[in-house]
């Protein structure tokens, strides 16, 4: 199937060709037409008929639309595509974006809690850390300003050399 037909289309047979859907648009730019042959077709009346549908309820032509009916799914076979409800039709739309979007989401939320968790572990071991230095100053000035100075352990290395 083409993505497009020459503008100055008159005529066009799509009939007998296994189409079960047309490209979006591809009927759009051919305002020349005065006939089009779209039957036997097997159509398959889910979302791919959207497209279909809507443009041969703008047309005029009786006998172009009792021609044009589903082959699939079995409920809906031999069901005239301009008689499909829309709301029915949407119900079988099934975009790969959505479900991508969606794991994208799920993904980032995840990612957030992760990294939420990681930031929150650092500044529980820098407050810890923090406390842990604080004490051993504390220590070292209490060990270096308590007792003899002679009997300190703790003497510099600068003051045993003297």
């Amino acid at each position: 199937m083409p993505t497009s037909f020459p503008a100055g289309t008159t005529e066009l047979r799509l009939y007998d060709n296994r189409l079960t859907a047309l490209p979006v648009g591809v009927l759009d730019a051919l305002t020349s037409l005065r006939s089009v042959s779209l039957h036997g077709n097997p159509w398959s009346c889910d979302c791919g008929i959207l497209y279909l549908r809507g443009w041969l309820l703008k047309q005029r032509n009786d006998g172009l639309i009792r021609n044009v009916s589903c082959s699939s799914p079995p409920g809906l076979q031999g069901t005239l595509v301009v008689n499909l409800v829309e709301h029915d039709l949407l119900s079988s739309c099934r975009y790969w974006f959505c479900d991508i979007a969606l794991a994208s989401q799920i993904s980032l939320i995840i990612f957030i809690i992760i990294q939420a968790l990681l930031l929150a572990s650092v500044i529980f071991f820098l407050r810890r850390f923090d406390r842990l230095s604080k004490e051993a100053r504390r220590t070292t000035e209490e060990s270096i300003a308590g007792g003899d100075s002679g009997d300190n352990e703790y003497v510099m290395l600068k003051d045993r050399s003297t």
